[in-house]
């Protein structure tokens, strides 16, 4: 607890965030976000904790846990992200010690959690390289979002990269499995492999690392990440973050929500979290589910895909490949005609 923070009962503090955003919200988010804070509402409670200025990383890492087996990974993913948003709210208003929120770590969603149907469509993906490589040629957001829509990597993948694993010969980058240095792949140790990038995308990376703007740091662990921020490794919700603040419409042109004006939505702040609001801008999954649908849509075989993924023909056909039935039916017939 800080004598510069304001106390505030975990109960009102809800009831005003909630008031607070009933003007800018459809009336079906505020409900969720109601039944979502309501439940910690109840830890707090359950937890003895009748102030706000109380909560902690350690604290909010046993609320996760609580939840964890309770409900389902896209749900308990859901919450969070609702409680966050409070956090960051109750910061702004000196309940919270401000970064609160980022310390709210939920775990990576298993293959195919998340609704098949969201991703992120190939002509956007080429609009926001498009805007980066002319106007933030080599920056952070255009090397990460580049390797996201290059490989399809999961973020826990992209996190796990150092400096080292880039292999400039190959054009590739090898990812691999080191939970004892803080870094862990899904599959572990099965998830281990190169990635070939090809010359034009491996440029990219080999440009972001001469950018005067990219921080020059070390992990916790002596490691040498390939992206970092001013505090080291970004976390995997600093990259959520992150891809959600790229992948908005509004970055690379106009917005297509008609009730939303870019000078005064909040979701089109500077804020990296705020940018998570918009309706259209999507996540790590998302990139990697339109990423793999594309890399399909260009012929590339399902195997090679598989590999180069990290995800089995079974994941992929069920979860990954969004493809229309046209779609699948022009692959077919460019293959039928060579």
């Amino acid at each position: 607890m800080t004598d510069e923070l304001e106390p505030l009962a975990p109960s009102e503090g809800i009831q005003s965030f909630l008031a607070h955003r009933e003007p800018s919200v459809r009336k079906s988010t505020l409900q969720n976000a109601r039944h979502r804070l309501g439940v910690f509402r109840e830890w707090c409670e359950s937890e003895d904790i009748d102030n706000l200025n109380e909560l902690d990383g350690r604290l909010l890492s046993d609320f996760v846990a609580s939840r964890r087996g309770e409900i389902a990974p896209i749900t308990l993913q859901k919450q969070l992200t609702s409680v966050r948003q409070f956090l960051r709210w109750a910061a702004d208003i000196e309940a919270v010690t401000d970064g609160l929120a980022e310390k709210v770590h939920a775990p990576e969603l298993p293959d195919g959690a998340e609704a098949r149907d969201e991703h992120l469509p190939a002509d956007r993906a080429e609009d926001i390289l498009d805007y980066l490589g002319t106007h933030h040629y080599a920056s952070r957001d255009h090397a990460l979002f580049a390797l996201m829509w290059r490989t399809g990597m999961r973020r826990s993948a992209v996190r796990s990269l150092d400096v080292s694993d880039l292999r400039p010969d190959e054009h590739a980058v090898r990812v691999e499995h080191r939970p004892e240095t803080g870094t862990k792949l899904k599959n572990g140790e099965d998830g281990e492999r190169w990635v070939f990038l090809g010359p034009r995308w491996y440029s990219i990376l080999d440009d972001y690392l001469d950018n005067p703007d990219r921080y020059e740091v070390t992990d916790d662990e002596g490691r040498t990440p390939l992206f970092t921020s001013k505090y080291g490794r970004p976390t995997g919700d600093t990259i959520y973050k992150w891809t959600h603040r790229l992948t908005r419409p509004c970055v690379v042109g106009g917005c297509p929500h008609d009730d939303k004006d870019p000078s005064t939505c909040p979701a089109a702040s500077g804020n990296d979290g705020a940018a998570r609001l918009c309706p259209s801008s999507r996540g790590p999954h998302d990139v990697r589910r339109g990423a793999i649908t594309a890399h399909l849509n260009d012929e590339v075989p399902p195997e090679a895909v598989s590999g180069r993924c990290d995800v089995s023909l079974s994941v992929l056909y069920r979860h990954y490949d969004v493809r229309t039935d046209r779609e699948k039916m022009e692959v077919r017939k460019q293959q039928l005609n060579q």
